[in-house]
């Protein structure tokens, strides 16, 4: 087990880093924008989902495989970035809310939401290499079970990480609510969220390198 010390000094570490606005934070911003409240709550906890699979990957050892491999490091971080513009796209396209439009109150819609968000989750290079470089730092080896310390400490960044987007994306519905007295401007702010998500994938996929 995971001694308590080095788990609040993670739980701390992680509180910092997620408090501070990064691609997930955006994420959730441009789909709460383009979706509405549920929405970005239902892509809060799809995007979780996958960054469970990666924490699973990393306790497994398979993590290290990937995040030291360039050509897997690369597949997955350009079909993260492409996957991120489709969704650009498909916000954009959808802004006036015609019938193919996302509906978070659909069950097929919020099953789609749920996947993309778990998509975006299990393909973002920067949380693989993240955990591959900072959850070892924080095991005791001298304990054993080192698959399950590791899964424990992505554990907690997962809570936290749940807490803290769906703040944001409860904060960036109100704003949305707000504007949504005007078709106009909820139009406008489906296309923000939209060019968002577009910017997230392109600047992904030029950045996100191996290193």
């Amino acid at each position: 087990m995971v001694p308590a010390a080095n788990l609040l000094t993670f739980a701390l570490a992680a509180l910092i880093l997620i408090a501070m606005p990064g691609p997930s934070v955006l994420f959730v911003i441009g789909r709460t924008l383009a979706l509405g409240r549920k929405g970005g709550l239902l892509s809060v906890v799809g995007n979780a989902a996958g960054e469970m699979v990666q924490i699973a990957a990393v306790a497994l050892g398979v993590g290290v495989v990937l995040a030291q491999s360039l050509v897997l490091f690369s597949v997955v971080k350009f079909a993260g970035a492409a996957y991120l513009v489709y969704l650009g796209i498909q916000a954009i396209r959808h802004r006036g809310g015609g019938p193919t439009a996302a509906n978070p109150s659909n069950p097929s819609s919020t099953a789609r939401v749920l996947r993309e968000g778990f998509l975006v989750g299990a393909t973002n290079p920067k949380s693989i290499v993240f955990f591959v470089a900072v959850l070892p730092q924080f095991v005791d080896y001298s304990a054993g079970g080192i698959p399950v310390q590791l899964a424990a400490l992505g554990a907690v960044f997962l809570l936290i990480a749940l807490a803290s987007d769906s703040a944001w994306a409860l904060v960036a519905g109100t704003a949305r609510h707000w504007f949504a007295r005007s078709p106009r401007r909820i139009a406008a702010l489906s296309t923000t969220g939209g060019v968002m998500m577009i910017g997230l994938g392109g600047t992904l996929a030029l950045t996100g390198t191996k290193n």
